[in-house]
């Protein structure tokens, strides 16, 4: 049986995934210094695939009393946060298959898709129920503007996903306050909230 005692001495593994200009990165760095907060080691690992022109962008995040390595096997991830859909199936190999997944309805068109080359598949909503057996689908877009602010989606989706994860709300504000310029403090703690209250779609 698993204790929470058992669960606190374990490995967490976090996969952000999204493309250039969504984010991604803040998102890892507020989520890493709430581990650090909570205290716990962090490790972590980044791919940039053309990040400056809208290509893939992953971070793993894996955090405990004692990590030995940033990298994580494929199926053991706790958690997988996605900016942008097509993103969350490209990389849901990681997630493990009780792995809580939170994904942006947001679609952004690559290169390949808009030059002719490719389609962007009309049913990834059905595919990302297919694909996660514990969805969190939301529009962060629309909530963050909603708060008059859409860069805030990447704290929208992080909201959303710390309701899965054992770190504490006030490591989680902390973070974010330690992470943004004072100007842009308000609206993403409020829309860490909004992602944290959110329904499913």
């Amino acid at each position: 049986m698993t204790t929470a005692a058992n669960m606190n001495q374990q490995t967490h593994s976090v996969l952000l995934a999204g493309v250039g200009g969504q984010g991604s990165l803040l998102a890892s760095v507020i989520l890493s210094q709430a581990a650090l907060l909570a205290g716990y080691q962090v490790k972590t690992n980044e791919v940039h695939g053309m990040a400056q022109r809208g290509g893939s962008v992953i971070t793993q995040i894996r955090y405990g009393r004692e990590v030995f390595s940033p990298l994580m096997p494929d199926g053991t991830a706790c958690a997988l946060g996605a900016f942008e859909m097509i993103e969350a199936l490209r990389h849901a190999h990681f997630l493990a298959p009780d792995g809580l997944a939170v994904v942006s309805t947001q679609k952004i068109i690559p290169v390949s898709v808009s030059s002719g080359g490719m389609a962007y598949p009309a049913d990834a909503g059905t595919r990302l129920r297919r694909a996660f057996a514990r969805l969190v689908l939301l529009d962060a877009d629309e909530i963050a503007g909603s708060l008059g602010n859409r860069r805030a989606a990447n704290i929208v989706v992080l909201g959303a996903l710390s309701r899965g994860l054992d770190l504490p709300e006030d490591a989680w504000l902390a973070a974010i306050a330690a992470s943004v310029k004072p100007a842009y403090r308000e609206v993403n703690l409020k829309a860490f909230a909004a992602g944290r209250a959110a329904d499913s779609k």
